[in-house]
């Protein structure tokens, strides 16, 4: 009696064009054992019968099982043929199929969550769309020199040592740390040695890392009212009371006595965000006096004061502290360009081998070949350069826009005396309702920001927040008439329904 083989006919997919015959047959193979077209124990036709059936090299063929047979798939029996595997390897990985509707489907068990996850909401990410008038918070990326930057990168790169492939310490490339070091002292009158800057991704790592490491159970937080969403956001969700600080014309006030200790306080003294009043002198005394005297922390965002256009250059905060009371922080994303994600906290000496503890467990360092390029950047002079040179863009910018809301929206809207930065306040007359005026003008074209977003307590006015530095003057002047006809329809629309 002849012996009977448990032979199966395989049908495989019709192979794409450009696809490998390797691969492809190997996909194929793969999906039909994972689908459950090919039962575990099924015996695969011959190398030579499926070589014929799909036109194939009995090669390609034996290479095909050979993987599938080292990635645990089908196995081979000497003298008897190759077989599914009775256990296939990605089992337990495999997404269970949906059942069907006759039988009862038991529910999955709830998703535990962390005390932050149930608190953390996300920061707001803009996708990329064509720059307009009034995009705030953005440098003019088109002005960037990004061939000089890539032919130092590219120098850079060619120079990488051994050392530098290997990584560096957690604080930093330390050249780049030096670089920072002096640059900071010569243009914000930062006091600090190489070894107390910590290079980071930007300044939501560092608000991270030294929120993580002074807060305890109990303390409270304050941040500016308005002030940064980004900051805010992680104030939040650190589950600790966060406290609203108002403005006056000398800047933040200062926290009033609580029960609860206040830990740390979020500023940026400089050129206050979002409003852009430089924080006075006097307070600047007190709210340093005010740390020492109850032990909190101050951490200083020193976000774009780079870009100062009249008076004085504003001391650093932290130039002025003699307790070791001030974290400086900044970044080069608003300098030079978001993506670089490469910035820098200055801690007191006391906080250094904490700081670089954290950093070492965490992220461990930013990539040091981006180090590397930034310090030469900055060391050959190029970055000194590209400041001033947009220095003088923006400060044309600026002027462009002062003088266009002079002329078209007084009696609208009152833009305040900025004298830095990259955007700057206009605060709404005769009610106009600054949501409303938000929607038509963005039917025109035209981006602002309502005041509103950045507060966490309300506030005595209504206002708009306007960037001036990412488009050039006619889109500015475009941009002040399609807002004045946005504002004129919402009071007139206002008028008319009181009218009615």
């Amino acid at each position: 009696m002849s012996r009977r083989i448990d032979r199966i006919a395989l049908s495989l997919p019709p192979r794409h064009a450009g696809a490998s015959a390797h691969r492809w047959l190997c996909s194929a193979l793969r999906s039909a054992i994972l689908d459950g077209r090919l039962k575990p124990g099924s015996r695969l036709p011959a190398t030579r019968d499926l070589a014929s059936r799909y036109r194939l090299s009995r090669g390609t063929i034996v290479t095909a099982f050979e993987q599938m047979k080292s990635e645990g798939y089908i196995t081979g029996r000497v003298g008897s043929g190759t077989y599914v595997n009775t256990f296939v390897p990605d089992a337990l990985l495999e997404v269970a199929r949906p059942q069907r509707a006759t039988g009862a489907v038991s529910p999955n068990q709830p998703r535990r969550w962390s005390a932050l996850a149930s608190r953390v909401r996300p920061f707001p990410f803009s996708p990329s769309r064509p720059t307009r008038a009034f995009r705030a918070n953005q440098p003019a990326l088109d002005l960037f020199p990004i061939t000089l930057w890539a032919q130092v990168a590219s120098r850079s790169l060619r120079r990488a040592s051994v050392e530098q492939l290997r990584g560096c310490s957690p604080l930093g490339y330390a050249p780049l740390c030096k670089a920072v070091a002096e640059y900071l002292y010569r243009s914000r009158g930062v006091s600090c040695e190489p070894e107390q800057v910590a290079i980071v991704s930007g300044v939501q790592e560092a608000l991270d890392l030294v929120l993580r490491l002074v807060l305890q159970p109990g303390d409270a937080i304050g941040i500016e009212n308005p002030g940064y969403i980004g900051a805010a956001l992680r104030l939040e969700a650190t589950g600790a009371p966060v406290l609203s600080m108002p403005l006056d014309d000398q800047g933040m006030r200062l926290p009033q006595p609580r029960r609860r200790r206040v830990a740390l306080v979020y500023v940026t003294p400089a050129h206050q965000f979002p409003v852009g009043l430089s924080m006075s002198l006097p307070r600047r005394l007190a709210l340093i006096d005010w740390a020492r005297r109850t032990g909190a922390l101050i951490f200083e965002d020193d976000y774009d004061s780079e870009y100062r256009y009249a008076g004085a250059p504003v001391p650093a905060l932290q130039g002025l502290d003699r307790h070791g009371v001030v974290l400086f922080a900044g970044s080069f994303s608003k300098v030079l360009f978001p993506s670089i994600r490469l910035g820098y906290l200055v801690v007191p000496p006391d906080l250094v081998e904490r700081v670089s503890a954290l950093k070492s467990i965490t992220n461990r360092f930013p990539p040091v070949l981006e180090q590397a390029a930034l310090c030469d950047f900055m060391t050959d002079g190029h970055f000194g350069r590209h400041v001033r040179r947009m220095r003088e863009v923006y400060a044309e910018r600026l002027s462009v826009l002062v003088e266009s809301a002079r002329q078209s929206l007084a009696g609208l809207l009152e833009i305040s005396p900025v004298e830095a930065g990259l955007q700057t306040a206009g605060w709404l007359v005769d009610d106009i309702d600054a949501n409303a005026a938000v929607a038509r003008a963005n039917q025109r074209g035209v981006e602002v920001t309502p005041m509103s977003r950045y507060c966490r307590d309300p506030i005595d006015r209504e206002g708009l927040v306007l960037g001036f530095a990412a488009v050039d003057a006619r889109e500015i002047r475009r941009g002040v008439r399609e807002l004045a006809a946005a504002l004129e329809d919402c009071r007139n629309r206002r008028h008319g329904l009181e009218s009615d």
